[in-house]
């Protein structure tokens, strides 16, 4: 037997090894791409606009539509001495759906018939809403009173919705979640099995895990400035977070993506 073919190194092996560690730089540059990063910083947005409404008002939610459905429900079928009982929550909680899906539906359709050159551009309906809910509860309702009442919490769910639709995928399906947490966290959690079973590296969830990071921060952020401002104030902190958000995708992120 010729033992010579041993000593000869297997070039198609190395080159494997090669392009695999390619292939993951570039998974990895890709997961820090500049659409990755403003995705972060819309669902940090999201997550403090969610705060917002929950501390200053009667515990309305306006990212957790999953809840507003049970409610919606539940408020007809609980026990009278049990909070959700009652019939005006069960209701206001099928607005505020009917609400988010039609900040959805409004956001798809203007992105198609007059920002099509600018995907990201639905935050400024996020903006428009919560400035309409800052002006209605300032000059309308009472100035800044606790809880919130409930007209601007339906245009700052409104709002979600339409920020919901931001980023689209080719087929016109929603590729990156903002507000809704638990797909992202099915999702984070299908890529850590795919990671121990070796299929997947680290990037099938680090992504997901980061987005899901981002709300909680913006969420915690919205919880640290209602200590110190509540109602209107903090919905006009609210619109002014979002106003520079809008900015920065309007005129800058969208016009980069253009012409890259």
């Amino acid at each position: 037997m010729d033992g010579r073919n041993t000593l000869v190194p297997d070039e198609s092996a190395g080159e494997q090894r090669t392009e695999s560690r390619g292939a993951g730089k570039l998974r990895i540059r890709k997961l820090y791409d500049s659409e990755t990063k403003l995705s972060w910083v819309l669902a940090g947005l999201a997550g403090l606009l969610g705060a917002t409404a929950f501390t200053h008002s009667a515990g309305y939610f306006v990212t957790f539509m999953t809840g507003n459905a049970q409610r919606a429900v539940m408020g007809y079928y609980a026990e009278d001495d049990w909070a959700a009982s009652s019939p005006w929550l069960a209701l206001s909680a099928a607005l505020l759906l009917v609400a988010f899906v039609a900040g959805v539906v409004s956001a798809t359709l203007c992105r198609r018939y007059f920002w099509p050159t600018r995907p990201h551009s639905t935050t400024v309906l996020t903006t428009l809403a919560l400035v309409l809910a800052t002006l209605l509860d300032g000059f309308l309702l009472g100035g800044p009173e606790l809880p919130l009442p409930f007209f601007p919490i339906i245009l700052m769910t409104f709002g979600i919705g339409a920020l919901n639709a931001t980023f689209i995928d080719k087929k016109g399906e929603v590729s990156i979640p903002l507000s809704y947490v638990t797909g992202t966290l099915v999702k984070m959690g299908q890529g850590i099995a795919r990671h121990l079973l070796g299929v997947d590296e680290i990037t099938a969830w680090l992504g997901y895990f980061l987005l899901f990071g981002s709300f909680v921060l913006g969420a915690g952020i919205g919880g640290a400035i209602g200590m110190v401002a509540g109602g209107t104030y903090m919905l006009a902190i609210a619109s002014l977070i979002c106003a520079l958000t809008t900015v920065y995708t309007y005129f800058y992120a969208d016009r980069r993506q253009l012409f890259q």
